[in-house]
């Protein structure tokens, strides 16, 4: 994970006293924002087992035990064919007033592997997240106050979203 990525999640996270948080693509491919979340339960989730990984499946079919309060994504949403889904998915883990923190791959990033950010192997989907599809995928699934964010280089798109109380 690139440190713009990072700190976009550390503001946001705000020195966080989160108690409970799912990172949705939280295998450790160069970067964790684990240790953002010192108090945390903290669970991550991802498609192929590695480096942090607590449960293997699509970030899409995730289900909790319980609601959390914050489900944070970085460097992983370009990399999924389902993206929409995965977004309606982080809503209902969600506490009611819970926060979706994420980062992307955005307009103009080149392509890149979700297993080691090399070039894409065959049949590997990547498609750069347009903040107009974002936009209307968080506000189909429910989110309020969303703040999305674009920046030019490296060329990500970020946001900010909660669940209503």
């Amino acid at each position: 994970m690139h440190p713009e990525a990072m700190s976009w999640v550390a503001r946001h996270a705000g020195g966080s006293t989160y108690r409970s948080v799912i990172d949705l693509g939280g295998r450790n491919v160069n970067g964790t924002t684990r240790d953002l979340f010192p108090l945390a339960d903290y669970v991550a989730v991802d498609i192929a087992p590695g480096d942090g990984v607590d449960f293997v499946c699509d970030a899409a079919d995730f289900v909790p035990a319980e609601p959390v309060e914050c489900v944070v994504t970085t460097e992983m949403l370009e990399h999924a064919p389902n993206g929409r889904e995965i977004v309606a998915a982080a809503f209902e883990m969600l506490q009611p007033g819970g926060v979706f923190i994420g980062t992307a791959a955005g307009p103009g990033r080149g392509a890149h592997s979700a297993v080691d950010g090399r070039g894409l192997r065959e049949g590997e989907h990547y498609a750069n997240i347009e903040p107009g599809s974002l936009a209307t995928w968080l506000m189909d699934a429910g989110f309020v106050d969303v703040v999305i964010d674009t920046q030019p280089r490296p060329a990500d798109i970020r946001w900010v979203a909660y669940r209503p109380d």
